[in-house]
């Protein structure tokens, strides 16, 4: 996946720059203007606790379980926030390219991309991104700045969709795609996982992400985001339709009688509470983002939620500072 030459391209350069100033300007409307990165805690990941140094330490380190236990003030280290790397799995698979609401899949997934690097970048992070794209994994290496972020979205600017380029069906999957992302990042961090989730089983069976997923959240912050389009849920009852599966390209004729609508919904229900019950046996937060809603709100309000909860923790920690 080559990267475009975006400073020679001005109409590519001019797109990228209306999407990331539509992105930036709405989320700080939407957040009054606050910082309220994607992290639960302050941006940096806590290290060995210390004695407390008066009129040097900040009290807000404070670590008050330590403290209790030896009756002597401790603060607890931080790693500086330019320490940490956030990394984003893009999956552009051909069926990202499904759309029936205002957007298609791949462009909320895009957009998901840029508003977590939007959040993460305000805090110094370096951020890299992983793609899974006809059937290989490409990587995309780590860098901080605007000029990166422009970058980065050109690289998937310039991606062929599936319906240019149908990969065979033998290739690299969202679950090789999550292992790889946790064999070769491991300097802890923010990961994101951008994705349709489609692979999964809707009743019963292995759920083949779930492992390598688990093995992410082990060691990292994670945020899964799940792209879902309205269609992928119901359908019209609209008699003879020819379905193509985006993946192989193949083409099946279905009549879309009341009955197999009432099957596709109870299988399309079904396999969204698996995901929703698996993501949370993997202990990682979760975002759906739908084609047919305002995402860029939707971004909002879970950045507010996360920041309601992390503060009502915080309250409620035994020994911490009310």
């Amino acid at each position: 996946m080559n990267t475009p030459a975006i400073g020679t391209d001005p109409r590519l350069r001019a797109a990228l720059r209306r999407l990331d100033l539509r992105i930036v300007h709405r989320l700080d409307g939407l957040l009054h203007g606050e910082h309220l990165g994607l992290r639960l805690g302050p941006g940096s990941e806590a290290a060995e606790a210390r004695l407390y140094q008066p009129g040097e330490d900040d009290v807000r380190h404070m670590d008050w379980a330590v403290t209790a236990r030896t009756d002597t003030p401790h603060v607890r280290d931080l790693v500086a926030d330019r320490e940490l790397e956030s990394w984003t799995l893009l999956d552009l698979s051909p069926r990202m390219d499904f759309g029936t609401g205002l957007y298609s899949k791949r462009e909320v997934a895009v957009g998901a991309l840029v508003a977590a690097n939007l959040l993460t970048q305000r805090v110094g992070d370096r951020f890299g991104a992983h793609f899974l794209h006809q059937g290989r994994v490409r990587r995309w290496p780590a860098r901080s700045g605007k000029e990166a972020l422009l970058g980065l979205l050109a690289t998937v600017a310039a991606a062929p969709t599936g319906d240019e380029n149908v990969p065979s069906a033998v290739g690299a999957t969202l679950a090789d795609a999550i292992d790889d992302l946790v064999r070769t990042r491991r300097r802890r961090g923010l990961r994101v996982v951008v994705s349709d989730f489609l692979d999964t089983p809707a009743f019963g069976g292995t759920v083949p992400w779930e492992r390598p997923l688990r093995m992410l959240a082990a060691r990292h912050q994670v945020l899964v985001v799940e792209v879902v389009d309205p269609r992928e849920l119901d359908v019209p009852e609209v008699g003879d339709v020819a379905l193509r599966d985006p993946s192989s390209g193949r083409v099946r004729d279905v009549r879309l009688t009341r009955a197999v609508r009432e099957r596709y919904r109870r299988a399309a229900a079904e396999q969204r509470a698996t995901i929703r019950s698996t993501l949370r046996r993997c202990g990682v937060q979760h975002l759906v983002l739908r084609t047919d809603r305002d995402w860029v709100l939707d971004i909002a309000r879970f950045v507010v939620d996360q920041r309601r909860t992390a503060h009502h923790m915080a309250r409620h920690t035994p020994g911490a500072p009310r």
